[in-house]
């Protein structure tokens, strides 16, 4: 829950699926994603989905440092808790292509955003969730009322599929898939400064630093035990009109 208390959430229908090009000099790396339109609902049509999803973020909150939220000892982040955190709104979920073995690889193609008549469960193709889920990311209102129109996203790629460009595409399709949810703009409240990463990755893509806060984050170090205080920026941008 926000400083704003529970944030009601825009009902939207589902949009269109869309390609994504990945562009990875990995040896037999796919090379799209197609991103698909989901809500809490529609994924529990797929048994396991939800599970997967959670158990991967709860491992990322566990390594205490890209989210605010802490799993103290003797606890743990439930189903119910990521449900209502992660698929309070949509979700975009991505799909790797299938591998060139499968002989669909190049099956699809097209500019980025184009938009494809393959469903979800298509999309899968049978194939485990670790194996054809490349990573998702939710959007949801940042305020309320007045100021609901300005969105924020928390993104999600499991360790198996890093390293392969899937984060930058993932930033890329938001761009899209925002101001057709009917948000105006993005905000992202915590960047935390080392995350370098993510930083470079919304400075390339015209975010403005808004402002940054110090001393925002209590992090585990990455390079031994122990936390230290992080400071984070907070980025804006205002989404370019849908078709530009």
């Amino acid at each position: 829950m926000s400083a704003y208390g529970a944030i009601p959430t825009r009902s939207l229908s589902s949009l269109p699926s869309t390609i994504w090009k990945l562009y990875c000099k990995r040896t037999n790396a796919h090379n799209y994603l197609t991103l698909h339109n989901l809500t809490l609902e529609a994924a529990q049509k797929y048994p396991g989905l939800i599970d997967y999803l959670h158990s991967v973020f709860a491992a990322e909150l566990e390594d205490g440092r890209t989210y605010p939220q802490e799993i103290l000892p003797g606890q743990c982040y439930t189903r119910a808790q990521f449900d209502a955190y992660f698929f309070a709104a949509d979700i975009l979920v991505a799909v790797t292509a299938p591998s060139s073995s499968d002989g669909a690889a190049d099956s699809i193609d097209g500019p980025d955003g184009t938009q494809v008549q393959i469903a979800f469960a298509e999309a899968v193709g049978g194939r485990s969730w670790e194996e054809s889920i490349a990573g998702c990311y939710y959007v949801k209102p940042n305020y309320p009322g007045r100021s609901s129109h300005i969105c924020n996203a928390g993104f999600l790629v499991p360790p198996t599929q890093r390293g392969q460009g899937v984060g930058t595409v993932l930033a890329r399709s938001y761009l899209h898939y925002g101001p057709r949810l009917g948000y105006e703009a993005s905000v992202f409240n915590l960047v935390y400064v080392n995350n370098i990463a993510s930083v470079k990755l919304w400075e390339r893509l015209n975010f403005e630093k808004a402002g940054r806060i110090p001393r925002a984050g209590r992090l585990k170090k990455a390079d031994g035990p122990g936390e230290e205080y992080v400071d984070a920026w907070v980025f804006y941008r205002r989404f370019d009109p849908p078709g530009l």
